[in-house]
């Protein structure tokens, strides 16, 4: 990740955009369980901004390819990076206008254990967004996503490191993609068992699923004195 010298954008990326839902849509209205959906934008952004790996899924020579990445957001648009070699980066380059993309992001909060395996099920949150994805050729839109990078996986950190020189920022490609064609869906409670399930002699509840943050390991050859930045004990 390639941290630059623009102001952080962590306030700016966790800001809520007021305003209007997103608009359903055929491919954001779910075929099952469509009270689970969600589109307004405090849900959607809150499940991008607890996360900083997405799915990226396009057609790549007529076959569907899907490559996981790290990924920022910036009010209503998503930043992905990469070598200038990749090849969703190039192809959202030589596309016109752009490369079709579909983006998901998934946190999983629980275990549901019902009675009947055909109950079991998950508790989770999830963001999908559809639409066309263009390479970023502005240099301080570019720094901007960088630092939404940086910041997405550790808020804070973009000012608290080296900035990208000229040639790593060359060698570093970004995509954008608007939060338009957008839903949520959300799965939480315990498990549907039933009626006729309710007194066979299985555990039935959930487990929660939680991300858990280790201590920090300093580096081998970490400069004597340098301490763990706050930062880091807000994961």
């Amino acid at each position: 990740m390639a941290a630059t010298t623009e102001p952080t954008t962590t306030n700016a990326r966790r800001a809520t955009t007021p305003g209007a839902a997103y608009e359903p849509t055929d491919r954001t209205v779910p075929s099952r369980s469509r009270e689970r959906a969600r589109y307004d934008r405090a849900t959607v952004h809150s499940i991008l901004d607890q996360a900083y790996l997405c799915h990226l899924g396009f057609i790549r020579d007529g076959a569907p390819v899907v490559l996981p990445t790290l990924f920022g957001r910036v009010g209503e648009r998503l930043y992905l990076h990469g070598s200038t070699g990749s090849r969703p980066l190039l192809a959202a380059a030589k596309a016109d206008p752009g490369l079709p993309v579909c983006v998901t992001v998934t946190h999983v909060d629980g275990l549901v254990l019902a009675r009947s395996a055909f109950h079991h099920s998950l508790n989770y949150r999830s963001v999908v967004v559809h639409g066309t994805a263009h390479q970023v050729t502005d240099e301080a839109e570019r720094r901007l996503a960088l630092n939404a990078l940086v910041d997405q996986v550790v808020p804070g950190r973009s000012a608290d490191s080296r900035p990208a020189d000229a040639k790593e920022l060359a060698a570093t490609a970004v995509i954008r993609l608007d939060l338009t064609e957008v839903s949520a869906k959300v799965r939480t409670g315990g498990p549907n068992d039933d009626p006729e399930d309710l007194d066979l002699p299985f555990w039935s509840g959930v487990v929660p699923v939680a991300p858990a943050y280790g201590t920090p390991v300093p580096a081998a050859d970490l400069a004597p004195g340098i301490a763990a930045p706050d930062y880091l004990a807000a994961l």
